[in-house]
């Protein structure tokens, strides 16, 4: 087997020197899903707007995608709005509505260089219109890219998601274009957003919370779960090789046994 050892400075500002993470370069997770949490709570922490939280999190948006791309994760998903997220304050959410547009504005070159192929699922019609440009022409820009697909869950709820899927299903059943004996597991994911990626391999939480706030709830029936108490913007490439190296470690069964437990 063979094995990649990564050195990475985890805090250069304080000169606390180099860490050294050892993970298995065959067991790398296909498609790595994240919950970013806790901006709010690092800028509060700093006696700082939420919106400094917000922005500082975008930094590690770049650091955690080039790294996944490194190590070679295909898929990369972001949580980076809710259905829900509308309740929070007009002026938190206008703020939020601006990143993609900053982030892929600034990042892009980078972005195209590294090979990395943007995309995005949620729901379209209630997002501001510069927000949708940014996302498109990064998307445009980006297709022909074979590296990390970095996915942006925006305006994204897995609820929505699952009504929508069956409701389609209930409507081809009505028309009489399919059979309710074809139903499969199959067919409702194809009517889902993932609909050609694959399902996640490890979904990672930051900040201490530990559920899933509507987060792909049908897809993450078999993913490895890894939750950490740093917030978001303190989350860098040492947290993320500590997730991967913690999935590593795991037996995945999907509901059989292994090894010796088979005996």
């Amino acid at each position: 087997m063979f094995n990649k050892l990564l050195k990475r400075n985890t805090d250069q500002s304080l000169g606390t020197g180099d860490r050294s993470v050892l993970i298995s370069t065959e067991k790398v997770p296909a498609h790595i899903a994240i919950i970013m949490d806790g901006n709010g709570r690092w800028a509060k922490k700093r006696a700082l707007p939420r919106v400094a939280g917000h922005h500082e999190g975008m930094k590690t948006v770049r650091k955690v995608t080039k790294l996944a791309n490194e190590l070679g994760v295909n898929v990369l998903t972001l949580y980076a709005f809710s259905t829900e997220n509308w309740k929070r304050p007009k002026i938190e959410v206008d703020f939020l509505m601006r990143l993609p547009e900053e982030f892929l504005t600034t990042f892009l070159p980078e972005l195209i260089e590294e090979n990395v192929r943007v995309e995005m699922m949620g729901y379209r019609h209630n997002l501001p219109g510069h927000t949708l440009r940014a996302i498109e022409k990064a998307k445009e820009a980006t297709k022909g890219n074979t590296g990390l697909v970095l996915n942006f869950a925006l305006n994204y709820g897995s609820r929505a998601e699952i009504v929508d899927a069956v409701k389609d299903i209930a409507a081809q059943v009505a028309a009489g274009t399919l059979d309710i004996n074809d139903i499969s597991e199959d067919l409702i994911s194809g009517g889902l957003m993932t609909k050609g990626l694959p399902e996640p391999d490890l979904l990672i939480r930051t900040s201490g919370e530990v559920r899933l706030s509507n987060f792909m709830l049908w897809q993450l029936a078999y993913t490895e779960f890894w939750f950490t108490e740093t917030l978001w913007p303190d989350f860098n490439e040492d947290s993320l090789l500590e997730a991967i190296g913690n999935y590593q470690k795991r037996n995945r069964r999907y509901g059989g046994l292994k090894g010796d437990e088979v005996k």
